[in-house]
C-alpha cells in the first residue's frame, strides 16, 4: 500500500511537470518520471490484488489488471480526438495529475496486504482484522485458518531453509538466492521469460506504428488507432472469460501460434505481396492473440505466485 502511494505522487509529479513544461527536454523528464510510475505499478498492482485475493478469484483479478490498462489506452485515445492539437496538449497531460489525485482520494479505502503485514509480524492483529474483513468471516478459528494458510505459504516459497542448511549465511543476494533455491526457481525462471516474452512480443511496436497501418486506408489514422485499443478491450475481455475455464499453458501457446503466424502475414503484406485490407486485418488478429494470452498471463501468474 504504501509503495502504490509513492507510485500515485509520481504520477500527479510527472503529470504537472508535463503540463507545465517550458520547452520539450522538460516534457522528456516529466514523461521520464510517468514511466518509472508506470513501470513499478504494473508490477505492484498485481502483487497487491494477489495478496488480497481469495485463491479462486486470484486469475480473475490478475487479468483485471490487463483489463483496466487496456481501458485507460482506449480512453487515452479517444482523449486524443479532442486535446491532440497545439491548444490542448497541457490539458490532455494534465489529466495524468487529476486522475492520480482522484486515486490519492480514494486511498484511505485501500487495505494493507495481510500478508506483508503478517511477514513483518506472525502475531499482527491489525493482519486478522483485516483477513477478517476481506473474506467475511464471523469467527476467530476462520480468521487463523487463513493466517496459517498465509505464514504456510511464506514459509514454502522462503529461502531462508536452504541458506540455514548450508551453514547460515545470511549476507547472500536475495535473487541469488532464488536461483539457487530448487523449491523456488522454476517459479522465478518461468515468471521472467514470461515477462520477456510480454515485452518483446513487439505488441509495442504494433501500438506506437499502428497508424502507419492506417495511413492511406483510413482517412484519420487516429481512429484506426483507437478501433485497434476497442479491439484490445474486446480480446482482453474474451481472456477474462477464458482464464479459470482453460489452462494458462493453453492459452499462452494458442496466444504465441497465433501472434507468429499474424506477424509473417504483417510483413508479408507490408513488403507488397498482399493488400493493405490484410495487413489490418492481421494487426487486428496479432491484437486479439496477444491479449488472450502473453499479455494478461505474465501478470495473473505473477499474482499467483505471491501465495
Amino acid at each position: 500500500r504504501g509503495a502504490l502511494m509513492i507510485t500515485t505522487w509520481l504520477f500527479i509529479f510527472g503529470g504537472l511537470v508535463q503540463a507545465l513544461a517550458p520547452s520539450l527536454n522538460i516534457v522528456i523528464v516529466g514523461r521520464a518520471i510517468i514511466g518509472v510510475a508506470s513501470g513499478a505499478s504494473t508490477v505492484l498492482v498485481p502483487i497487491y490484488l494477489g495478496e488480497l485475493a481469495p485463491p479462486n478469484l486470484r486469475g480473475v483479478l490478475g487479468t483485471m489488471t490487463q483489463f483496466a490498462l487496456v481501458i485507460g489506452i482506449l480512453v487515452a485515445d479517444l482523449v486524443g480526438f479532442v486535446l491532440a492539437n497545439p491548444t490542448g496538449w497541457r490539458y490532455m497531460f494534465f489529466l495524468t495529475s487529476a486522475m492520480a489525485f482522484f486515486q490519492l482520494l480514494l486511498t484511505p479505502f485501500l487495505l494493507e496486504s495481510p500478508r506483508w503485514l503478517l511477514g513483518r509480524n506472525a502475531n499482527s492483529n491489525k493482519a486478522r482484522f483485516i483477513i477478517k474483513k476481506l473474506r467475511g468471516f464471523r469467527y476467530d478459528e476462520e480468521v487463523e485458518t487463513e493466517v496459517e494458510h498465509y505464514l504456510g505459504a511464506s514459509k514454502s516459497q522462503s529461502c531462508n531453509d536452504s541458506n540455514d542448511n548450508s551453514g547460515g549465511s545470511s549476507a547472500k543476494n536475495p535473487m541469488l538466492e532464488m536461483f539457487q533455491d530448487k523449491k523456488v526457481r522454476l517459479l522465478v525462471i518461468s515468471t521472467l521469460v514470461l515477462q520477456v516474452a510480454n515485452q518483446f512480443s513487439g505488441i509495442n511496436a504494433v501500438f506506437y506504428y499502428s497508424g502507419l497501418f492506417f495511413d492511406g486506408v483510413i482517412e484519420n489514422p487516429l481512429v484506426g488507432t483507437t478501433l485497434m485499443g476497442a479491439i484490445n478491450v474486446l480480446a482482453t475481455y474474451v481472456a477474462l472469460l477464458l482464464m479459470d475455464k482453460c489452462g494458462r499453458r493453453t492459452l499462452i501457446m494458442w496466444s504465441s501460434a497465433g501472434m507468429f503466424v499474424s506477424c509473417i502475414v504483417i510483413v508479408i503484406a507490408l513488403n507488397g505481396y498482399f493488400s493493405d485490407m490484410v495487413a489490418l486485418g492481421a494487426v487486428a488478429s496479432y491484437v486479439c492473440f496477444f491479449e488472450i494470452g502473453l499479455g494478461p498471463i505474465p501478470v495473473s501468474r505473477l499474482s499467483s505466485l505471491t501465495i
